[in-house]
């Protein structure tokens, strides 16, 4: 069994994701090993990009602090790199389509190989275009992530049938960022999923509480979460990592 399949064979899988660099690439190291230990199931770092278009305000920031700090494509596969060792969880990368074209499609899977990331997660390359980078991706060993959204009935079982490692079902329209309520459609989405292939479904997108941890729970596979992991961050610097630390452990016993 590979690393990505194991996250969702122990129960419900627990993803959180932070921006690498924000607040330090030091701090992004730190924070990977620790949130493993509280236990996080599945990892997704965000590489920084100055238009991340998927994000909300939240996301947005860390990203520009990171940029700030000029980390790049390969800081953040030296950081990865130096991680691998001490993290037995998978790793999924989460960046957009401009910068895995300029490093190169090829150069830029066999990099992720090298670093020990198991997949790989690209929110603005829709699935009729996945072939862009399909083909290094497999040449790699890395999952090419496909997502479904609230708009995504009409294309949900052709994306079901060709989709690897696990599908990211976004909760509700628009960007990332904490909501008080969550969309209704996510169980409809993961039963339509399930109707036409058994693969573990992740929820994301606005969960930030416990309780709505739990209720998701109840109906996908894997929780995942950002912005409200990202505000601690952002709230406490090089200081985050017990900060966010306690936060992984309720979220994780929430789902548990």
């Amino acid at each position: 069994m590979n690393r990505l399949a194991g996250a969702f064979q122990k129960g419900k899988a627990f993803i959180p994701f932070i921006t690498a660099g924000d607040p330090s690439l030091d701090t992004t190291e730190r924070l990977i090993i620790e949130m493993a230990r509280a236990g996080a199931d599945l990892i997704e770092v965000g590489i920084p990009f100055s238009d991340p278009v998927a994000e909300g305000e939240v996301i947005q920031a860390a990203n520009a602090r990171a940029l700030a700090q000029d980390v790049n494509v390969d800081m953040v596969f030296a950081m990865l790199e130096k991680v691998r060792p001490g993290c037995r969880v998978p790793l999924a990368l989460m960046t957009y389509a401009n910068p895995v074209f300029v490093y190169g499609p090829e150069k830029f899977m066999a990099r992720c190989e090298q670093a020990g990331v198991d997949a790989l997660i690209v929110p603005d390359v829709p699935f009729e275009e996945r072939n862009e980078f399909l083909p290094y991706c497999r040449a790699h060993g890395i999952a090419l992530i496909s997502m479904v959204a609230p708009t995504s009935r009409e294309r949900i079982a052709m994306i079901a049938r060709e989709a690897e490692g696990f599908i990211y079902c976004v909760s509700s329209l628009g960007v990332t960022g904490v909501r008080e309520k969550l969309g209704e459609q996510v169980a409809d989405t993961v039963r339509m999923i399930k109707a036409v292939k058994d693969i573990p479904c992740a929820v994301g997108f606005g969960i930030a509480t416990p309780q709505q941890a739990g209720e998701v729970a109840r109906v996908a596979d894997g929780v995942i979460v950002g912005s409200a992991i990202v505000q601690i961050v952002a709230q406490h610097g090089r200081d985050c990592v017990p900060h966010v630390v306690n936060y992984v452990r309720e979220m994780k016993a929430a789902i548990s």
